[in-house]
């Protein structure tokens, strides 16, 4: 049986001729997937190397006198900074774009945004924003928990209304872990104990806007636990505290990195001595954990390509780890027997591995006739397995229980009120709805885009409202019905608009022949609309006239 993650070497730095001595938390540094820098103290002058991840046969190199080096996250913009003194270049411009001496030294510094480099001295922490010619920005002050620990992270959420400052120190031969969070709104610091932590924007199930989630990890004398928590107002997410355990061959290693994948609501850390632990973010379970290398990473961050985590160890080895979507839920069924974790990482992920477990849930409920119970099953089901012709029909031949609706009835329901129907379901609920006479309810389908539009849930929908099924054959984007709708609907001064913006090109000639039957009018609207284009006619003009005189149309040819 496969793993539940994917694990690749990305590149290996030392094959680029680089010193084992430069991969370090102070000599290499990564601010996003996309650029790797790594300060080279080996010749008489220190040489600034950029290596970009997709293209590492290519490094930029150039001496240096700074003392540290950043790369901005998405583009060629270096960071220096030689003691107190900070500077901004565009290396591709070769133009210095910012200059500034802080008043205290900087004992951290990383770009948290494409806009903002957070710098942290001893005492505060402040924000550079890299539009303008501002100096930066205090935003607060450090808490005392933090005092004489190195500092090893600070992050941010996605709209910066939350900060983070991670800290640690060797005391009684174990080294302990320090945090302080900061609300810039309520502009209230908490200090924690912990070792990592990170921020995630989520949907929870059943909220109509995101969250903001806070995990972090801390290993203390009583042992190694995760918190999963929601910052913000109108928190709903019930805090999660689990236990988690470290191998007994390497007691005195501790938590240095976290990740999130937003995508796949999972924790990726990493320990001191190269363990990896995936974590599921709702529930705080580990899935998985294993050492993926004998070497120390010092520095990670996200791999948007694969919504994992990226990591450098002390080796030059940048590592990748994702989450592998074809053997994650049935490893979570066989290994950790964990059955209702897989079914929800099946069903909020589209995974594969879980068809049978929701089969048996379905039919397990609608066995005992909770059919609104089995309706969820079957719209939770990944890649949709359960919802099919055949499911329809076992809900309609369903015999009603008194005082209720109908087992269909209550599918479809179900199924509208969490989500939107596919094309074959919205064939079977609109053909009784049309037959009632209920066309108000399909209008307001449409508009909440709760139906699957297809080619033939216009035809059916057009023998009573034309206007309705235009709208499912644009969005169904059956073009030339669209257009035949326009046309029998008298719209066509559209029609020319609709074909170009769809790149789309009609036997012209046969659809004015067509108008013509119907509708002199509207065929002499659309030729002329054809034959003076802005951008030149779209119709051989010779041809639309042959067409008029052919239907005794001599003055509409003048």
């Amino acid at each position: 049986m496969g793993h539940p993650i994917r694990y690749q070497e990305l590149l290996n730095l030392a094959s680029l001729g680089l010193p084992q001595e430069s991969f370090s938390f102070v000599n290499c540094t990564m601010q996003s997937d996309k650029y790797i820098c790594v300060r080279d103290t080996s010749g008489q002058q220190a040489t600034a190397v950029i290596v970009e991840v997709a293209d590492p046969s290519n490094p930029v190199k150039f001496p240096v006198t700074a003392d540290s080096i950043l790369v901005h996250p998405a583009q060629k913009i270096l960071s220096l900074r030689a003691g107190q003194t900070l500077q901004v270049y565009n290396i591709d411009e070769k133009l210095k774009l910012k200059e500034h001496t802080m008043n205290e030294p900087i004992v951290f510094w990383k770009w948290i945004s494409n806009n903002t480099l957070a710098l942290i001295t001893e005492k505060s922490v402040y924000h550079w924003s890299l539009e303008g010619n501002y100096p930066p920005t205090k935003i607060f002050d450090r808490t005392p928990n933090l005092a004489s620990h190195q500092i090893i992270n600070y992050c941010s959420d996605i709209t910066q209304k939350w900060l983070l400052i991670v800290g640690i120190t060797l005391q009684n031969n174990r080294v302990v872990g320090q945090m302080q969070m900061y609300s810039v709104e309520k502009k209230v610091s908490q200090p924690i104990e912990g070792h990592c932590g990170a921020f995630s924007r989520v949907t929870l199930p059943g909220a109509n806007a995101p969250s903001t989630l806070f995990s972090f990890a801390n290993k203390s004398e009583a042992g190694a636990k995760l918190f999963v928590l929601e910052v913000g107002n109108d928190v709903t997410f019930q805090k999660k505290i689990v236990d988690f355990q470290f191998p007994r061959e390497t007691p005195n290693d501790f938590p240095v990195s976290m990740q999130t994948s937003e995508k796949y609501n999972m924790i990726f850390m990493v320990t001191k001595y190269g363990y990896l632990y995936m974590f599921d973010l709702h529930t705080g379970v580990t899935i998985y954990a294993n050492r993926i290398t004998t070497q120390t990473i010092f520095t990670t961050c996200r791999h948007n390509p694969t919504h994992g985590i990226v990591g450098i160890n002390n080796a030059g080895q940048v590592l990748s780890v994702s989450v592998d979507e074809n053997n994650i839920v049935p490893y979570i069924c066989r290994q950790l027997n964990n059955i209702p974790l897989a079914i929800s990482i099946a069903s909020k992920n589209n995974f594969p591995g879980a068809d049978e477990l929701f089969v048996q849930q379905f039919n397990a409920l609608f066995q005992r006739g909770d059919y609104q119970g089995a309706a969820r099953v079957a719209y939770e089901s990944p890649k949709q397995v359960l919802r099919t012709t055949q499911t329809i029909q076992r809900f309609k031949t369903a015999s009603a229980q008194p005082g209720q609706p109908t087992p269909l009835l209550q599918y479809f329901s179900i199924l509208l009120e969490k989500g939107s129907l596919n094309a074959i379901e919205s064939l079977e609920l609109v053909r009784p709805v049309l037959q009632q006479g209920r066309k108000e309810l399909i209008e307001r389908w449409l508009q909440e885009d709760k139906l699957g539009c297809s080619e033939e849930l216009g035809d059916i929908v057009r023998q009573a409202d034309i206007r309705l099924a235009l709208q499912i054959y644009y969005k169904a984007e059956v073009k030339h019905k669209v257009i035949a709708c326009f046309a029998e609907t008298g719209q066509f001064d559209k029609i020319v608009a609709y074909a170009k913006k769809v790149d789309y090109s009609p036997d012209w000639l046969h659809l004015l022949q067509n108008i013509l039957n119907i509708n002199n009018q509207g065929a002499l609207q659309l030729a002329t609309m054809l034959v003076t284009d802005p951008d030149g006619p779209m119709v051989n003009v010779n041809s639309v006239v042959d067409i008029f005189l052919k239907n005794k149309m001599i003055e509409q040819c003048n």
